[in-house]
């Protein structure tokens, strides 16, 4: 081959090699272009994600609500009976049963609760047993807990409005709050609610409202000592004969 030939050859090798040099830095360009923009993305998408949302707390009360729902299926509460619900003044009533004899009573107290609570959880545990009586004590653990008592009475007109919606025929007594001891600093709210319930109960038909705390009170004007246990909150069995007492005539 002549030295003229092998120059050019050469030279159309080198031209050769420096174009696919050209395409493979174009093709790598390319290629670390658009994975830039795929993580670009992905950065801004997670940018833009809302947060995941925090864990559901459990429902207050739900511990209690679910052994009532399981004691129904093993021994279910009597249909069109005389149902007591509310706090723990009402959970408490062990000798229920027995201090009505003549009516078909069942207990659905639940410690703690306000009335919102009956409210929230009366498709449970009011509504299904089709009670014609409902017997309610609440609203002490709302006043405690800063409400007024035009907040408690708005949640009692809030229950009342519920069980009418399902029950319609079903009558409703409130049991009026009582003067505890320990909560004496609040009698005047106390005081307050119950003159509020008591004049919405007047207005309504099928309510009544029962007036316990005068009758809680001694001569001196303040809660008798001896119907207490010791936190000075709940009632002992005298508390609860007195109540008996002041809460039978007004049973169906």
């Amino acid at each position: 081959m002549s030295p003229t030939l092998v120059a050019n050859s050469c030279r159309k090798s080198r031209n050769t090699g420096g174009g696919r040099q050209k395409v493979t830095r174009k093709v790598f360009d390319e290629s670390f272009l658009s994975l830039l923009f795929l993580l670009l993305l992905l950065v801004a998408g997670c940018a833009s994600a809302p947060p995941p949302a925090p864990p559901t707390p459990p429902q207050p009360f739900a511990h209690e609500i679910q052994e009532f729902l399981a004691a129904d299926r093993t021994n279910a509460p009597p249909k069109h009976g005389v149902l007591f619900i509310g706090s723990s003044s009402i959970r408490l009533w062990k000798t229920l049963a027995q201090d009505f004899p003549n009516h078909p009573v069942f207990n659905r107290g639940f410690g703690g609760s306000q009335i919102r609570d009956s409210v929230n959880y009366a498709e449970h545990i009011i509504l299904p047993y089709k009670p014609k009586q409902i017997v309610v004590y609440a609203g002490g653990n709302d006043i405690n807990g800063g409400k007024t008592p035009e907040q408690v009475l708005a949640d009692f007109e809030t229950l009342v409005a519920k069980i009418r919606a399902g029950l319609p025929r079903a009558r409703i007594a409130y049991i009026s709050i009582a003067p505890n001891p320990a909560r004496w600093a609040q009698v005047e709210k106390v005081r307050a609610a119950n003159r509020l319930i008591e004049d919405f109960t007047r207005r309504q038909a099928g309510l009544t409202f029962i007036d316990v705390f005068p009758h809680m009170l001694g001569p001196d004007g303040l809660p008798k000592p001896d119907i207490y246990v010791e936190d000075r909150l709940h009632m002992n069995q005298k508390g609860y004969a007195l109540w008996k007492d002041l809460v039978a005539p007004y049973l169906n």
